[in-house]
């Protein structure tokens, strides 16, 4: 499996993206409140700038862009998204992302160099933590061949593919690969970054709903490799949570 070594993915032609992004930037573009769009872009730490459309609003006109369109093909999921990416206000995409989510089984193992490239470009939570669960989490259950690129995203050097390396199987349940979510786990343990902590605890805290004890005996074993977060993240529904004080983080992360 070569998919991480793949160049930037090009743009394919689409007349599905064509006749979505035309409608969508009219639709969006007369719903704009620069007011709400404030106070947005602060909530979101000034990352990204944003429209002010809020959510049922945004997901009541995304549904009338795309009425009447014809189900998509890896092609046109493709260039929907890239070009919604390109678009600078967050809601683009927004829309992007829960396109992907909707027609993730649509999508080929190929698709995972596209997936990189959202979760790089403009990385925050909101659009990352969504992509790294219920797109690449998709593609990688779909085809296990991709366990290999998510070994190497474990240990990139961006923290936003390391994150979603973390997340990929939160919803997989009993169909966890145990050994390497305790692998990647312990192989970012002493990450500096909140957002990489924390998505440590994360996933060890999703999975103790599936296995408790295998969760609560990793942490004992190693718990002193985690930070505080951490184990305080990983334990939250299963043991005892004193004696994780500090490292609370203020970043506005609601993942996990």
């Amino acid at each position: 499996m070569t998919v991480t070594a793949a160049g930037p993915p090009d743009v394919p032609h689409s007349a599905l993206a064509d006749t979505v992004l035309e409608r969508l930037t009219t639709a969006f573009g007369a719903a704009a409140d620069p007011a709400q769009a404030a106070v947005m872009r602060a909530y979101m730490k000034d990352v990204v700038p944003f429209l002010g459309i809020p959510a049922p609003e945004r997901r009541a006109l995304t549904r009338a862009v795309f009425a009447g369109t014809p189900r998509p093909d890896e092609a046109d999921c493709t260039a929907v998204a890239l070009r919604c990416w390109r678009l600078p206000e967050r809601e683009y995409h927004y829309v992007a992302v829960d396109f992907l989510r909707r027609h993730a089984g649509r999508l080929s193992s190929g698709f995972l160099p596209v997936a990189r490239r959202l979760v790089t470009t403009v990385p925050w939570w909101d659009t990352v933590d969504l992509l790294a669960v219920h797109v690449v989490g998709a593609l990688v259950a779909a085809d296990p061949r991709l366990t290999a690129a998510m070994d190497a995203w474990s240990a990139d050097d961006d923290l936003w593919v390391v994150r979603t390396a973390l997340l990929h199987q939160l919803r997989y349940k009993e169909r966890t690969d145990v050994d390497r979510l305790f692998g990647y786990s312990l192989r970012q343990s002493a990450h500096p970054d909140f957002f990489v902590r924390k998505a440590i605890g994360w996933a060890l805290r999703e999975y103790a709903r599936t296995d408790p004890d295998a969760v609560r005996g990793f942490v004992a074993r190693e718990r002193h490799r985690f930070a505080p977060l951490t184990v305080r993240e990983a334990l939250k529904n299963i043991g005892d949570l004193r004696d994780t004080a500090g490292d609370r983080g203020t970043s506005g992360d609601t993942g996990g």
